[in-house]
Order: C-alpha cells, then sequence, then structure tokens
C-alpha cells in the first residue's frame, strides 16, 4: 500500500471517530445545560445554544492524538514486519541459487573427471590391444623387435644393437644353439640360445609374460638382457663372454 492510500485511509477512520466524539460530546452538553428543575419546550431546546469547554475540547483532541498515534504505531509496525519478511526472502532465495550453482559447478567438475577418466581408459585400452596385436616377424629382427618391448614395458635397458651384436657373436642367430664343451657344459648346465644362457641365470632372470624355455628367442633374449642389466648395467655394455 502507497504512503498516499494510507493516509487518505486514516483520515477516514479519524474522521469518523472525531465525529462519533463530537456528537457524544455535543449531546452531553446539551442535557447539561439544561437545569433539572425548569420544563423546556422541544422548541426552546432546539434552539439553546451548546457551550464546549475548553477542558472538553483539550481531552477530543488527546484522544483523537492517541489514536492517530497508535494507528501510525500499527502501520509501522506492519511495513516493519513486511521490510523483515521480504528481507528473509530475498535470502532464502540467494542462498538457494548459491547452492544451486555450486551443486551444478560440483556436477559439472565430477561429468569431466568422468569423462577424463573415461577417456584414458579407452586410451589404455587401444594401447593394450595394439600390443596384443602388433605383429612380429618369425626371425631374428622380429624376434629384437619384440624383445624390445618388451625389455621397454619392464624397464629393461638395451638396444636393436647390443642385442644384435652380441646375438651374432654367441649363436650367429641361431635359437637352438647349444655349448656342449665349455666348463658350464661339464657342470651340467649348458649354455642355450640366441645369447647361450644357462638354466640357472635362465630361472632367475626370466621375465614374466614369456615362455618359459630357454629355446624360446624372444624368452631368451628378455632374461639376458635383464641379467646383463643387473650384472653390467645394460646388454649394451657386453662385449664377450659374459
Amino acid at each position: 500500500m502507497s504512503k498516499k492510500s494510507h493516509s487518505r485511509a486514516l483520515t477516514k477512520r479519524h474522521k469518523v471517530a472525531i465525529a462519533g466524539v463530537a456528537t457524544l460530546g455535543a449531546a452531553a452538553l446539551a442535557f447539561s445545560a439544561v437545569p433539572s428543575n425548569a420544563e423546556t419546550t422541544t422548541s426552546e431546546a432546539a434552539s439553546a445554544k451548546v457551550a464546549y469547554s475548553s477542558e472538553q475540547l483539550k481531552g477530543l483532541r488527546s484522544d483523537v492524538t492517541e489514536q492517530l498515534a497508535a494507528t501510525s504505531l500499527q502501520a509501522q509496525a506492519a511495513e516493519a514486519a513486511a521490510a523483515k519478511k521480504a528481507a528473509a526472502k530475498a535470502a532464502s532465495e540467494a542462498a538457494a541459487k548459491k547452492k544451486a550453482a555450486a551443486e551444478a559447478a560440483a556436477k559439472k567438475k565430477a561429468e569431466q573427471e568422468r569423462k577424463a577418466k573415461a577417456a584414458a581408459s579407452r586410451s589404455a585400452k587401444r594401447a593394450t590391444v595394439k600390443a596384443a596385436t602388433k605383429a612380429y616377424a618369425n626371425n631374428l629382427d622380429g624376434w629384437i623387435k619384440e624383445s624390445l618391448d618388451i625389455m621397454k614395458s619392464k624397464g629393461i635397458p638395451g638396444t636393436y644393437n647390443g642385442l644384435y651384436r652380441n646375438i651374432i657373436r654367441e649363436s650367429s642367430g641361431n635359437p637352438n644353439a647349444i655349448n656342449n664343451w665349455d666348463v658350464n657344459a661339464v657342470n651340467g648346465t649348458p649354455s642355450i640360445g640366441l645369447l647361450q644362457i644357462i638354466k640357472p641365470t635362465f630361472d632367475a632372470y626370466h621375465v614374466s609374460g614369456t615362455p618359459f624355455s630357454q629355446y624360446d628367442p624372444v624368452a631368451n633374449i628378455v632374461a639376458s638382457a635383464n641379467y646383463a642389466a643387473d650384472k653390467y648395467g645394460s646388454i649394451d655394455n657386453v662385449n664377450g663372454a659374459y
């Protein structure tokens, strides 16, 4: 309600109150102005003038002032309550918006993390499938390349040239080569395979994921490179019998 309309409402209410009080006052004064032991005709009573004392007018003004003050206080209290309610509603709406924004941000972040994990998982699966389906030639070149991929995944150092050089010296590239005349053969553990590794050494340095056989070219290369890395730092550092 606007201040102007509120003022009009109060003015109308005050007029009614003032009129009522004035009427009662006038009636009381009229009766008091006529002596109790005198007879008064209707026309005389109607024409008699009513005299208002200053005390009566002062009391009337005081009553009206008190009514106006009470009404004003009620209006102020109502306005204050309405303002407080509006402020509480605005604060509640702001808190709700803040909470909704925080929830939306958290949901977006979670979705981004989920997508990132899913992408990483797909990438890892593709890499695994690619590695699993990678074809290697069934010859010395293919055996060395496959061995290098396994060595890389296991953290075993070595290069193509280092492997190739030692394989040619030890077995000339024959995975079934076996030494039956040296001290190892005399001791019952002949050197076998591409890199001429003995059984105890092969067993100790065998790399999981490869066949458990000295005659398998890839298993022989990887186990020998693993042994050389432990003893010499890398198969590349081996230039003779080891």
